[in-house]
């Protein structure tokens, strides 16, 4: 068995993962945050410095180079065709930019090959000298990751051609972390929802398995989750286990009690045969019969409970026909109603104002995994009963997806549903039953046989009589 480990350790591993992995994510976006934004310092204090290298003719930066045009390209830029100029990206993107304030004219062109840049909030800001303006769009270069020519005049001077790529361009740009800070967290959070869904995942497991015990289900269960649901296994286990030792006492003790009987009661059957009076005779032979009966129903419920038969698939229409004939082959008023077709309605279209149907044949055989004995038991005493309490019994087969219903509808019974559903309990037998023979056992046992087989016993009143309606899982 792997190494478990407690539901408080893994807590508290968790918080530390998500700390940790929080931390880092934080530290990734603060830093680049702080390398974005004095790369973008960085380019507008160059804008600065390249305003004052138009200006005094000399170089401001080191990695700045400002170089004159040539007369041909000198005229192209006079005439604002920048995008004709030798050594220009292509395709062009030509952004001009003429900034005029009381420090002197200055006309910008500016040729990218990715696109045209934003620069009428710089132009709308009056108040800002031509120098920050400059120092603004250099900055705009540096947001976006590009490597524009910058083509520059300052008043009446000549067209230069301004280099400073190295300073706002794609190479100058810190490395972006902030999508790694993303991912890192996208990371943490999906490694703690996938230790969380393991975690609950095994709970789920376990319950699930559990709540199927009575169905065919282990008699011990294992698991791998944590520590705590070790524990609860362990523990449900041992209570398995011992619930198992009790039934199988219970069931040997009836057994015996049963067998330990059958001696003195052959004995009275033997000396009440002596009797001459005949009325006598009966009742002791009554009073025998029943005596005995009493115990193999007790014995028959307690074997119920043990869930001793294994569960199998079968066909639980051939079962139910078996048991219809059986009862119509000894005159029994016995009758199986036959499955009716399911009409299942379509949706509606938007080509059609009414909605379709279609027709769904029942007839098939119902295949369901459970234990012919002890089903058959149950539909046998729910039509005796029928048989007991009306004048006939007819039984139906229900289907859905998930279920197999068995309906024994009796004709006659005027004993209300809610009554019956208070005898279900062990021994307890109705006021309208004085006379009818029985132990109050039959109704426990159909109960129990519904439950190992994930379902129940219920009844409501029907038209006719009283329905007795037996469900359990398919599958």
């Amino acid at each position: 068995m792997t190494r478990a480990f407690r539901l408080r350790s893994l807590a508290l591993l968790w918080v530390v993962l998500a700390m940790v992995a929080a931390s880092a994510a934080t530290a990734l976006w603060l830093r680049s945050t702080h390398a974005w934004s004095d790369h973008l310092a960085t380019a507008y204090a160059t804008g600065l410095l390249t305003y004052e290298a138009l200006r005094t003719g000399q170089n401001t930066h080191p990695d700045l180079h400002v170089t004159p045009l040539s007369d041909a390209d000198a005229m192209l830029a006079e005439t604002g065709k920048f995008e004709r100029i030798a050594g220009t990206p292509q395709p062009a993107y030509v952004t001009v930019l003429s900034l005029q304030n009381a420090e002197g004219g200055l006309q910008i062109g500016a040729v990218s090959d990715v696109l045209r840049y934003p620069v009428a909030d710089l132009q709308t800001d009056a108040a800002s000298t031509a120098s920050a303006q400059l120092a603004a769009l250099t900055r705009l270069f540096a947001t976006y990751c590009s490597d524009p020519i910058l083509f520059a005049r300052y008043g009446n001077g000549t067209w230069q051609q301004v280099d400073g790529r190295a300073i706002w361009g794609c190479a100058a740009a810190p490395r972006d972390l902030r999508l790694l800070a993303v991912l890192v967290g996208l990371v943490a959070v999906a490694a703690l929802v996938t230790l969380i869904g393991n975690t609950t995942q095994a709970f789920d497991a376990f319950a699930q398995a559990f709540r199927n015990r009575r169905f065919g289900g282990p008699d011990s269960y294992e698991t791998n989750g944590p520590s705590e649901l070790r524990d609860i296994v362990d523990a449900l286990n041992a209570f398995l286990e011992a619930e198992r030792r009790q039934l199988a006492n219970r069931a040997a003790v009836l057994s015996s009690v049963s067998h330990d009987l059958g001696t003195p009661a052959t004995r009275l059957r033997l000396r009440t045969a002596l009797i001459q009076d005949e009325e006598l005779r009966r009742k002791l032979d009554s009073d025998i019969d029943s005596m005995t009966g009493i115990i193999e129903s007790a014995l028959t419920y307690t074997r119920a409970e043990m869930n001793a038969e294994a569960p199998r698939q079968l066909s639980l229409t051939s079962l139910v026909e078996t048991i219809v004939s059986d009862y119509q082959d000894v005159g029994e008023p016995v009758s199986l109603v036959p499955p009716r077709d399911v009409v299942v309605q379509g949706g509606q279209s938007l080509f059609m104002s009414r909605r379709g149907q279609s027709v769904v044949t029942t007839g098939r055989q119902v295949i369901i995994s459970g234990r012919p004995v002890a089903l058959e038991r149950a539909i046998t005493n729910l039509i005796d009963n029928a048989l007991k309490y009306g004048r006939s019994a007819s039984i139906a087969i229900e289907t859905d997806a998930r279920t197999a219903t068995i309906v024994v509808e009796d004709e006659g019974a005027e004993t209300l549903a809610r009554d019956v559903e208070a005898l279900i309990g062990p021994f307890e037998r109705g006021d309208n039953t004085r006379f009818i023979d029985g132990h109050g056992l039959g109704l426990s046992i159909v109960a129990t046989i519904a439950a190992l087989h994930n379902g129940a016993l219920t009844f409501e009143n029907s038209a006719s009589g009283l329905q007795a309606r037996l469900s359990i899982q398919r599958a």
